[in-house]
């Protein structure tokens, strides 16, 4: 499958889409169309565990990785969570039903993404011919930035760099970041909110100088942040599973559409939601809370 950016003609396949993290144009990368899951297949998946469902989600998108890989990968990635299930759905009343993502190993769902990134980006390095060192730059309120340099730590031929507002996380955050182990990581505290540090962030990916600099030196840029692709695509499996599991506990039928309500800052991860709606998933709304926005 190839990928487009969002503000011109670039088209790469998924492999670059997750190295490269953001086109040159500065836009995202995003699917030229949606792949399509059709209800037998949804029956088919009811069988599966997580890591199972989850690799047969990304490989829609991701073709050119090795299935039977990808779903080692994923194994290794989803035994670092407590329990048996790294993402539990949870009966509250009736009707109502709480997707648990916080069993990773920060406690941030944020986990179940940044556990399988450095695989992606690894493989995919691999694909597309890079023998470069790979710097990840990412932009952190203070769960990212914990689960990403936890993910990346000591990964072969990658580099980590996380931004966080000096003023802007917790004490507990800020520790867990500045005493993260590793020899690849580094944490670089701003003045100033979540949003100067993406934006200094997007800045140096369209900085065209400043990357040139880092390839005399073998360096190339790519993101841990949800506008890489590799962020976005494995958060897409767990409205599967949430769904499949509420047919495997019989409190609906296969087909019955269900709403999900999401908690989102950047609208990454019911930007996910959307995803697996666009590829078949039975979705009726998709209710969005997000932080009040002043304009």
């Amino acid at each position: 499958m190839y990928f487009v950016s969002t503000r011109g003609n670039e088209r790469v396949t998924g492999a670059q889409a997750i190295v490269q993290g953001l086109a040159k144009d500065g836009g995202l990368f995003v699917p030229e169309k949606f792949p399509a899951v059709s209800l037998s297949e949804l029956n088919e998946m009811l069988a599966m565990d997580y890591p199972e469902r989850a690799t047969h989600v990304l490989h829609k998108y991701l073709d050119e990785y090795d299935k039977d890989e990808m779903l080692s990968a994923l194994q290794k990635a989803y035994a670092q969570f407590e329990g048996d299930d790294p993402a539990p759905l949870v009966k509250v009343e009736n009707g109502m039903y709480m997707l648990e993502l916080f069993h990773g190993p920060t406690c941030a769902f944020k986990d179940m993404a940044l556990t399988v990134l450095p695989y992606l980006l690894r493989r995919g390095c691999d694909l597309c011919g890079i023998k470069e060192t790979i710097l990840i730059l990412v932009a952190t309120s203070g769960d990212t930035g914990k689960a990403a340099l936890e993910g990346f730590k000591d990964a072969e031929g990658i580099k980590i760099m996380v931004f966080y507002p000096d003023d802007g996380v917790s004490k507990m955050q800020k520790l867990q970041m500045c005493t993260q182990e590793g020899e690849n990581v580094n944490v670089v505290a701003v003045k100033g909110n979540f949003d100067d540090c993406q934006t200094a962030v997007k800045r140096i990916f369209n900085f065209e100088q400043y990357q040139a600099e880092l390839k005399e030196k073998n360096v190339l840029l790519s993101s841990a942040n949800s506008i890489n692709f590799g962020r976005l695509a494995p958060q897409i499996a767990y409205y599967f599973s949430a769904y499949l599991d509420l047919v495997s506990s019989e409190q609906i039928q296969m087909g019955d559409k269900v709403d999900f309500t999401v908690p989102t800052g950047n609208f990454g991860n019911i930007l996910a939601a959307y995803y697996a709606k666009q590829m078949g998933l039975p979705v009726g709304k998709l209710v969005c809370a997000s932080n009040k926005t002043t304009f």
